[in-house]
């Protein structure tokens, strides 16, 4: 039994190895093109954004107006886009630099842009009639690009999906797995007859009749059709909000950020932060807050150096073509890359770690610098051997010497918008990145834990507490325990030579603020509607009181739009420490603990978690949480932890 168990393990350890081989292999063209261009195109580019006294809508119309089936099928009829030339639309792609197209073949509303046998809902019943899916895709393999599919899983269209909206009365009771066999027929059609395609992007699986089940029955469908395809993670249900990477054991091959960057990088993962040019995916004629050319290509220069890719999205008109806004902001950006490419494509995350201020990336023995700030004297910190040549791409002369561990860097001036200096080495050059701390806070009742990191071969990472610089004789740790405030500093040594900069952060040791009475039971809720932008425009409309909760939940007002609530109740500590705090909520929302504000999430923007800390002694404490909805999804949650401990909801 001994025998069968041990080759039992070492065939599953086999197995597992094969696996991340095969997919390393797939996802090699997606590390390597780095740059790609998302399409949100369909009916709703007919309205432009405009539903009767609002013009604010994009993709999402048929739902944010509340336009019922009937009439939005009077769309289809008016789909007619004759300026649509997809050897134009990949031509724009090629020239900005991209290497691969992700177009909705459906969205949300159900409506798709090929010829689907399963339904008529779809571009061959429009007066247009033709697959756009099929002219798109022979057009990206000519001009070299690889054709990528955006499919919805949501479809508020079909009779079986459920749930239905909200808002939308005598439908069909539907059925879900009815739906699913004309999900996945479809997802067939787009893996078969359209020839080898790269990406299988969903969306739309986050309502609660998707499960795991269901996703991973379709990501295995997509990979029995075509064992190359690479899925993203939304096939399946571990997205972690707009963050967009995978928490848990799910199906999904890359995470999927949406509308911003990671700020430290998701080392180890592949991922791809998408987000568009102006502030909708689908066209909006009345949005003009276009990003420009040069914030696009920070966002660029940031992701990539961050470890991934950059899907940046157009939305074009009805009538097929693209906004001229789009074009020439796609021309901008391809005129840079015809210069700085290389320090794009294939190229690895910044070796220095997610720095401030500078960006990096690394491709073999092969360093480039992104000199977004047009500094002249540029410091390289921790490069353990010298360069070979130093350059600036399109030309230009770089001086260099050494200090110490640090190479500095004298850089012409150039009308580039981002120039890039090339910096070459005989060999892989080690990197002693700077240290940084991990802790749970800044701030400790009792005791607090630091791990010193990252872990590099050969260094020694030597503290002091006192701020001062440490030096060859000062202790070394990885972990360090802190019992009174200190003024902690880094520094990492090999063979007693400093070899990185210091990195020094104070931490405080704190007095818990002192428990109080309940003065009563279960969360006062009162409520407030109108067009807020901040929680303080909450005290400026009349608030009503609600029945008392003993859980805080938005209950039905998750579905509710322009509406605010203030909870107030208490928070009981079961021992006296520093407690952390989650707040996270779409739109505004703002976290009071015995009168302190705790975590500000205020504002207008999509679900959004941030944190706070307090030190807070053994009883009862006054909670105050202030939240308002303005349009779409409505998201309000609220987590608190022991250090060391885990999260539980408020």
């Amino acid at each position: 039994m001994l025998k069968f168990l041990v080759f039992a393990m070492v065939l599953g350890a086999v197995a597992g190895c094969m696996a991340q081989e095969d997919k390393t292999e797939r996802m090699k063209w997606f590390k390597e093109a780095r740059f790609g261009l998302f399409i949100h195109w369909g009916l709703y580019a007919i309205p432009a954004g405009k539903w009767g006294d609002r013009n604010s809508h994009g993709e999402w119309i048929r739902t944010t107006a509340q336009i019922p089936v009937a009439e939005y099928d009077k769309f289809q009829p008016q789909f007619n886009p004759t300026k649509f030339n997809a050897d134009e639309w990949m031509t724009y792609a090629q020239e900005a630099g991209m290497k691969y197209v992700t177009i909705t073949t459906k969205h949300h509303d159900g409506f798709g842009l090929f010829d689907s046998k399963l339904t008529d809902w779809d571009v061959m019943g429009a007066p247009f009639k033709r697959d756009v899916m099929k002219e798109l895709a022979t057009a990206a393999r000519k001009k070299g690009i690889v054709p990528c599919w955006y499919h919805s899983i949501m479809d508020w269209k079909h009779p079986d999906y459920l749930p239905h909206r909200e808002w939308e009365k005598g439908l069909p009771v539907g059925d879900m797995d009815r739906y699913e066999e004309f999900l996945r027929g479809q997802v067939t059609e787009l893996l078969t007859n359209y020839g080898p395609i790269g990406t299988m992007w969903f969306d739309g699986e986050w309502e609660s009749t998707w499960n795991h089940e269901r996703g991973q029955r379709l990501y295995d469908l997509c990979r029995s059709l075509q064992p190359s395809v690479i899925v993203n993670n939304r096939v399946d249900v571990g997205r972690d909000g707009m963050a967009g990477m995978t928490k848990g054991a799910f199906a999904g091959d890359f995470g999927t950020p949406e509308q911003e960057v990671p700020a430290e990088g998701l080392p180890g993962s592949y991922w791809e932060s998408c987000i568009t040019m102006n502030s909708h995916w689908g066209w909006n004629a009345y949005d003009t807050k276009w990003k420009s050319t040069e914030e696009l290509l920070g966002l660029l220069v940031e992701i990539v150096s961050k470890g991934g890719n950059f899907l940046l999205n157009v939305g074009p008109k009805a009538d097929g073509s693209f906004p001229q806004e789009a074009i020439d902001r796609l021309k901008g950006m391809g005129a840079w890359m015809k210069v700085n490419g290389e320090a794009i494509y294939g190229t690895d995350a910044n070796p220095f770690g997610a720095r401030e201020g500078w960006r990096a990336t690394r491709k073999g023995n092969t360093l480039y610098i992104f000199n977004e700030e047009h500094v002249l004297t540029r410091r390289i910190p921790g490069v353990g051997i010298d360069p070979s040549s130093v350059s600036l791409l399109g030309g230009g002369k770089v001086d260099w010497k050494r200090d110490g561990s640090d190479l500095i860097l004298t850089l012409p001036k150039t009308k580039q918008t981002i120039p890039v200096v090339k910096m070459e080495f005989a060999s892989e050059p080690p990197i002693y990145r700077e240290p940084v701390f991990t802790s749970e806070t800044d701030q400790f009742v009792s005791s607090l834990k630091l791990e010193i990191g990252p872990k590099i071969e050969g260094v020694e990472w030597r503290y002091t507490l006192d701020g001062e610089v440490p030096t060859a004789t000062s202790p070394s740790a990885s972990t360090i325990t802190l019992t009174e405030t200190a003024n902690v500093s880094v520094r990492g040594f090999v063979a007693a030579k400093a070899v990185t900069s210091t990195t020094s952060r104070p931490f405080t040791k704190v007095v818990p603020l002192p428990a109080s009475q309940p003065e009563w039971a279960d969360f006062k809720v009162s409520v407030g509607y109108g067009e807020f932008e901040k929680c303080d425009d909450l005290a400026k409309g009349s608030l009503q009181a609600l029945p008392s909760q003993a859980k805080l939940s938005l209950g039905d007002f998750e579905k509710k739009e322009n509406v605010g609530l203030i909870y107030e109740g208490w928070i009981e500590m079961d021992e006296t420490e520093m407690v952390r705090f989650s707040l996270t909520s779409d739109d505004g929302a703002r976290l009071f603990v015995d009168g302190k504000l705790v975590v500000d999430n205020d504002g207008l923007h999509a679900p959004v978690e941030k944190f706070g800390s307090l030190g807070l002694a053994k009883g009862s404490h006054k909670v105050r949480v202030e939240w308002f909805n303005r349009t779409g999804g409505a998201t309000l949650m609220v987590g608190y932890a022991m250090p060391g401990g885990d999260w539980k909801r408020l």
